[in-house]
Order: C-alpha cells, then structure tokens, then sequence
C-alpha cells in the first residue's frame, strides 16, 4: 500500500510548469526504479488522484481539484494568502510558503518557486515540526509540545530544553528561521499569518506560517533585508480591509 509520504511526493511532484508526468521521467525524478514508479502512478489512477492521458502520460484528476475547492471554500482567509504567496516569491526570489497545523502535523498547503530561485522546490508535505521555521511559529502559538525530535541535520533539535529556548525566542522575535536543521545547505525564515476573518470573527488568530526557503548561504549573505522584507510584505497584507 502506498504510503501517505509517498503519495504527497508523487502528487507534489505535479506542477503548473510540470503537469503530466511519464513514469521514466518520474522515476528519474523521484530516484526509484521504473516498476515502483509505475506502480505508484497506478494506485494513484486507480484511486481517482490521477488520470491516463492518451499519451501514456499521467496529470492530476478534476477529483483533486473538486477537493481543493471544498477545502478551501472552507477558510476565508485561504485566497488571500495565496496572492501573498505569489507576491513573497516574486519579491524575495525564493521559494515562499504556507504551512498549516493538522492535527500535530505540519503540512505545506501551498509553495511557489521563482525561476531565479536558488534552490528547487520541495516536495515534502508533512514537515519535521521541531527543524522547520513552520513548525516552531505554529506550535509556539498553539502551546504545543512535540512528541518527537526529528534530527534531520547535526543542526537540527534533539531536546525539550533547546525546544523551550527555542521556542521562548520565537515568541519573543515574533518570527522563527531554521539554517541547516532541516535539509544541508538549507534555511526557511518564517512568520505567523494572522487571519482577518475568522469563522468567530476573530482577527487575533494565528492560522498559518508563511515565509520563504533558499540556500543558508544566501539567507546568512542577505538576513536582515530578507528578513525585513518578509515580515513586511505579511504585515501589509494582515492590514488590508
């Protein structure tokens, strides 16, 4: 059976740029052979995610359209922070996010690449909360403590102590970064996207981390600028009417 990461993988791997897939090239992109990445293309057509084309190429279903449409009719704010998303990967240059808690999973809902990028785009869709920017805003305005430490990198948290320190300062700075503690040579700046209309109309609510990815190198280079321009592009945009 197909595990939940894996599928999010293969799903991922679709694209405005990149919207059909061949299982050669899938397998090639993913680095697994042939056979498993046919088969899990199958599972996914046979599941509904995924469609044949008369090519012999796979592209997403209308089903997974039908699905985003339900899910995001369901938040108010969602449109919204795509467009902020859209605007932070233009400006910064980056790969910009959005992640959001389900459960005690952090799980990417959007991710844009500008072509000047200088890293690709991540597949992943549930993110180690303990070695992300996204994971240490949301549980730090959730109160929550992780059950686990991924130690994904020499960099990454291994213990409740760092965790609480870490946490302390997120709330204190107001935004969160992680330099090589998720992938090597990697950093994300993130900071907490307040929602200004809610279901209970409260305009306090921090629903989402959103922020920017790209090489360490880069961000230890440009800090404060990325930094700056990261948390003002999200404020301007909570004080839209």
């Amino acid at each position: 059976m197909l595990s939940l990461q894996k599928a999010a993988n293969i799903l991922g791997a679709f694209s405005a740029e990149q919207p059909e897939w061949g299982v050669r090239a899938l397998a090639a992109h993913l680095g697994v052979p042939r056979a498993t990445a046919h088969a899990y293309l199958a599972g996914l057509t046979e599941a509904g995610f995924l469609r044949r084309t008369p090519a012999g190429k796979y592209r997403l279903s209308w089903h997974i359209a039908e699905m985003g449409a339900q899910l995001t009719s369901s938040l108010p704010w969602f449109q919204e922070a795509r467009a902020l998303i859209t605007r932070l990967a233009l400006d910064v240059r980056a790969v910009a996010f959005l992640c959001i808690l389900e459960g005690d999973e952090v799980v990417a809902a959007i991710r844009e690449r500008h072509p000047d990028a200088d890293i690709d785009l991540p597949l992943d869709i549930y993110l180690p909360a303990t070695a992300t920017a996204s994971g240490k805003i949301l549980y730090a305005h959730a109160d929550m403590t992780p059950r686990t430490f991924a130690a994904c990198t020499p960099s990454s948290i291994t213990s409740l102590d760092e965790w609480r320190t870490e946490v302390a300062k997120v709330k204190r700075l107001g935004y969160a970064y992680s330099i090589e503690e998720w992938v090597p040579g990697q950093c994300t700046l993130g900071v907490p996207y307040h929602a200004l209309h809610t279901a209970h109309g409260d305009t306090d609510t921090v629903v989402a981390a959103i922020g920017v990815q790209m090489s360490a190198q880069r961000y230890l280079r440009e800090e404060r600028h990325i930094r700056e321009r990261v948390v003002q592009i999200v404020r301007e945009a909570e004080a839209l009417p």
